[in-house]
């Protein structure tokens, strides 16, 4: 963070605000049906509609005590606001309007009695400067707070999970290093991650990132992160042998870190009686997608019917297949008889189209 900076006496010019554009809206309205209408006018009749927020027992200039100005203020980002000004017990019989905009994170300005006035008249035009007392100057900072190695990993899980992790399992991120706490404003913050590796999230990594409190930019920084992500995955109860039909497999659903198996079979249980275990697997072995294949229709050694088509004419005789080959495939395969090999396109478990 920066360090905190003080700007003494600026010139202030009030930020237009919603309350500020109700009054020419009413004025403007007034003269519109040949009605004249003051700024004082156009106050009371906001605060009767209720479009401008006032105490529960109305604002009057005139029968209210002298309100206590405070010398030091601290407000959020959405800027100051007359009734933070004022001794606590006193906020209530002001409204709340906003007479400029906060100062920026780590700094702070000093707004002095007579800046008040000007700025709360041109608001609201019934109050005098004879109405304040206390602090002829005050000075405005942001209310900030420390924040929190546990915050930290808070935010980046929350944003790496929606982000980047998703569907895939529960993240669970720690911090390599110790994070000292900084200061950040007192307000609700979001984090955006940046250059995220393209591999994603990883065991070990470090993560860029900014912190956020609306549209204002709190800070950038790098941490060094360790990250699990928990998922069910298939354990193999007992051996399972290679060619076994995965769909009758004997395993069961255990939760584990997926970044420490990335290659787990994540459809299982399966109604696809076409899978088979390429190899055997050991009971308490993840299922990998490695070591599970669709099975094919013709295996390797099998006879099967080769089939010559040229126009209407089919020539039909035995070949050995040389592969084994899921249908739609092309295979090789041999002639028994003149020990020749050809190519095919599996059809079916007992036939090959031979081509020409």
């Amino acid at each position: 963070m920066n360090p905190e900076t003080t700007q003494h006496n600026p010139t202030l010019a009030p930020v237009p605000s919603p309350s500020r554009n109700l009054f020419n809206l009413a004025r403007q309205l007034a003269r519109g049906v040949g009605v004249s209408c003051s700024k004082s006018a156009a106050a009371r009749a906001l605060l009767g509609l209720g479009l401008l927020a006032a105490p529960a027992d109305g604002f009057s200039s005139e029968d209210s005590q002298p309100w206590e100005l405070r010398p030091e203020v601290q407000v959020e980002s959405g800027g100051i606001y007359l009734d933070q000004l004022v001794a606590p017990q006193l906020a209530s019989s002001l409204p709340q309007v906003r007479l400029a905009a906060s100062p920026a994170l780590g700094q702070s300005v000093s707004i002095t009695r007579d800046q008040i006035v000007v700025m709360a008249q041109k608001l609201l035009p019934d109050l005098a400067a004879t109405n304040f007392s206390g602090a002829t100057q005050i000075r405005v900072s942001r209310r900030t707070r420390s924040l929190p190695a546990v915050e930290v990993v808070a935010l980046l899980t929350e944003t790496l999970q929606k982000e980047f992790v998703k569907e895939k399992g529960e993240l669970e991120l720690t911090l390599t290093r110790t994070w000292n706490p900084v200061m950040v404003p007192d307000e609700p913050l979001t984090v955006r991650v940046i250059d995220l590796p393209a591999s994603g999230v990883a065991p070990n990594f470090i993560v860029p990132f900014e912190i956020w409190n609306g549209k204002e930019l709190v800070g950038t920084w790098r941490v060094a992160a360790q990250s699990r992500l928990w998922r069910e995955i298939p354990i193999a109860n007992v051996v399972l042998s290679r060619g076994q039909p995965v769909r009758d497999a004997d395993a069961s659903l255990t939760r584990r870190d997926l970044l420490q198996h990335r290659d787990a079979f994540l459809n299982f249980p399966t109604d696809d009686g076409s899978l088979e275990f390429t190899e055997n697997v050991q009971a308490g072995m993840p299922l990998l997608n490695r070591s599970i294949k669709a099975r094919p229709a013709v295996r390797r050694g099998k006879m099967v019917a080769g089939v010559f088509q040229d126009g209407g004419l089919n020539i039909n005789l035995k070949v050995e297949a040389l592969e084994d080959g899921l249908v739609g495939q092309t295979v090789r395969v041999r002639n028994p008889k003149t020990r020749r090999e050809l190519f095919g396109k599996v059809q079916n478990e007992q036939t090959i189209l031979i081509n020409l």
